[in-house]
């Protein structure tokens, strides 16, 4: 894939939105490792988990295996409606300079519902911190894809002794203009958010072939949905299917969005005050036809923070770990090394 000259001054969030320190000033760009690393042609299948109990909640967690006995630890954190599935690749070509988790948030994936029904961000976020100290693995590299971008910005900015450095994959931040992208591309999600009106959406989208609603999910997170392997595909829509016959799943993906809506709207300065407080390097990795969170948003994200670089690359959508898993490694790799240096 291609990288695009993030050099461009980033766009001034509204007036009512805070002032970040560094605003204004381009970004600086992002580089990638020039270690040799596996390809995703390497990683042949989805890696082994287990549930862990966190504060009463059954977390899944899977670990990519790793031959590496001094490799940093990593946590990756998946976006609304993902998975820890999301990460097979990137974390199979990290396999052998990372010891990586991927975690599934309550109510996602294979983990169990939430406590009283809360999936706010900030709750996902406890839930992240809670692993984190029952783990002991802290402080980990945190990388953090759509959703799962927003909570690890709350995550790092609560807790910054658990973080050694962060990347944000189109992370969901509050936008800093007033416009429908995150749900013109699929008008149904729109109605996600409407009490009652939520859930008979969800349920006519149940009686849509499992294949087909993936497939779906996949052209809208995807540039170019050719580039998702069959076998993911496959996978994924296995995973899909077991999904269904979960009884929280439905309402935790309606209380999910509602969640991340209201932090869109109502919870604008917060979610910017946490970005400046965020004190550990950070990598801002976008594609540039991403039709879920604004693109643009890109350098002013980057501006935002302390110490952060910018990567944006070429005809890549929302996903941009999986749909360019081995460039999205070189860049997390990169920013990896480089604190290293510095410790």
């Amino acid at each position: 894939m291609a990288v695009r000259s993030t050099s461009a001054a980033p766009t001034t969030p509204p007036a009512e939105q805070p002032v970040a320190p560094g605003e204004g000033r381009p970004a600086r760009d992002a580089r990638l490792s020039d270690t040799v690393l596996p390809g995703p042609e390497t990683v042949t299948g989805i890696w082994p988990g287990r549930t862990v109990n966190v504060g009463g909640v059954d977390v899944h967690v899977r670990t990519t295996p790793t031959e590496n006995k001094g490799a940093e630890p990593a946590l990756l954190v998946h976006g609304l409606g993902g998975s820890a599935h999301n990460w097979t690749d990137f974390a199979g070509i990290l396999r052998d300079q990372l010891a990586i988790e991927a975690i599934d948030l309550p109510g996602f994936g294979r983990s169990g519902p939430a406590h009283d029904r809360d999936y706010s961000l900030r709750s996902q976020a406890r839930t992240v911190i809670d692993y984190l100290e029952i783990s002991g693995r802290g402080p980990v590299h945190l990388v953090g894809n759509s959703m799962g971008g927003a909570i690890s910005i709350l995550v790092a900015a609560q807790r910054p002794d658990l973080i050694r450095t962060l990347t944000l994959i189109s992370p969901a931040v509050p936008d800093t203009k007033f416009r429908a992208h995150p749900l013109r591309s699929d008008p149904r999600m729109a109605l996600l958010i409407v009490p009652m009106v939520g859930a008979a959406a969800l349920r006519r989208m149940r009686g849509i072939d499992v294949a087909t609603r993936v497939r779906a999910t996949i052209a809208l997170c995807f540039a170019d949905p050719s580039r998702y392997p069959a076998t993911r595909l496959e996978e994924a829509a296995q995973e899909a299917t077991a999904r269904l016959r979960l009884p929280w799943a439905e309402d935790a993906m309606l209380r999910a969005t509602r969640g991340l809506v209201r932090t869109q709207f109502a919870q604008r300065r917060q979610m910017w005050a946490a970005l400046r407080a965020i004190t550990a390097p950070t990598l801002v990795l976008w594609g540039d036809e991403d039709r879920l969170v604004a693109p643009d948003l890109a350098p002013v994200v980057a501006a935002a923070l302390r110490n952060s670089r910018l990567l944006v690359l070429e005809h890549v959508g929302h996903t941009a770990m999986m749909e360019d898993p081995l460039t999205s490694a070189r860049a997390v790799l990169a920013l990896v090394e480089d604190a290293a240096k510095l410790s």
